[in-house]
């Protein structure tokens, strides 16, 4: 039948679009973006837009001369967050809110500055007397945003369950990326809440995920016994891992020495519940659910030690991905045939 190529053809080319993500290492793989040097610039440097050559991070005095503030677009307990411009290209100047917060500022550019990679948004320029950063603008803003996106009539065709699913990867290969990092072990402390997760990284115009705040990233050291705590105040609720929360029950106030530390496997824990949103409810997103019930189970383990690590859960997504890409290009080859 003549349709017979056409299906073969459309199963193809879905498959060969799954393995090519999965080969180049998922996010951003097609643009050349490598682990340590974003857009192939050496560190230190970076290329936006219609850039043909690198250019070195900004200087205080370049950002006073070249930097335009446009309006306020956002401030969290760190940060006033400022669309602005540069040489006709929109970028994100952040500004300290309060001198109190200064270390937790210097923190996260360390981070920025150290962590720079496709999972990391780009950083543009700093001035650390002036306590600002300058970095790439992603108009669609943080995941929060996620669903309103998609509803509009320019992203409907991007809400699927394979195009959700993919991000989904995208966000647990940057926890890979932070467990892994030329650092050490980094813990994303800034997650106590769905909300809050949501809100350190970004969605961009390709459909990709970056992470965007990192002012909150103890390190883990095993070797030298170091563990970390996310802040000093009790966190309560089922978002946060069992270990997060106060161990000695109703009748003990609260006493931050008394509250033991714990590692990089509280990430693991959130896992899921980030993923659920991520994947949405489109058809076919309850079949990826089933096929990632296993392995979200293991990531709700009460015992830290028995939860997977974030290679591991990567990798079993990217099998899945392959998998139901395979199934779902299959049943209309069959009907042809």
């Amino acid at each position: 039948a003549p349709a017979l190529p056409l299906a073969l053809l459309l199963a193809a080319v879905l498959l060969l679009h799954g393995l090519l993500y999965l080969h180049l290492g998922g996010p951003h793989g097609s643009a050349g973006r490598a682990d340590a040097e974003p857009g192939l610039c050496p560190p230190g440097h970076f290329r936006l837009g219609a850039m043909t050559n690198c250019s070195p991070w900004l200087s205080c005095e370049a950002m006073s001369k070249e930097v335009r503030k446009l309006r306020r677009v956002g401030e969290g307990a760190v940060k006033k967050v400022f669309l602005s411009e540069w040489k006709e290209n929109k970028v994100v100047l952040s500004q300290l809110t309060s001198p109190e917060l200064q270390e937790d500022f210097l923190h996260g550019l360390k981070m920025l500055k150290a962590l720079q990679s496709k999972h990391v948004v780009r950083l543009l320029g700093y001035c650390e007397p002036q306590f600002t950063i300058l970095t790439e603008y992603h108009p669609l803003g943080s995941l929060r945003g996620l669903n309103a996106t998609v509803s509009m009539p320019k992203y409907q065709a991007l809400n699927t369950w394979h195009r959700r699913l993919m991000l989904a990867i995208d966000y647990v290969s940057i926890i890979r990326f932070l467990h892994t990092s030329p650092l050490g072990t980094l813990v994303m402390c800034d997650s106590n809440d769905l909300a809050k997760v949501l809100s350190q990284y970004l969605l961009t115009s390709d459909f990709h995920v970056l992470v965007n705040d990192l002012d909150a990233l103890p390190l883990v050291n095993r070797s030298a016994d170091v563990l970390v705590k996310c802040g000093h105040r009790e966190l309560r609720g089922e978002f946060v891992a069992p270990e997060q929360r106060w161990p000695h029950g109703e009748e003990v106030p609260f006493d931050d020495n008394l509250m033991p530390a714990y590692d990089e496997k509280t990430d693991i824990w959130k896992i899921p519940d980030v993923s659920n949103f991520l994947l949405g409810h489109v058809e076919g997103s309850d079949i990826v659910r089933l096929h990632l019930f296993d392995i979200h189970a293991a990531c709700k383990k009460e015992d830290p030690a028995e939860r997977p690590s974030a290679q591991e859960v990567l990798d079993t997504y990217r099998k899945v991905l392959t998998l139901l890409i395979r199934e779902a290009a299959m049943p209309s080859t069959r009907e042809m045939l």
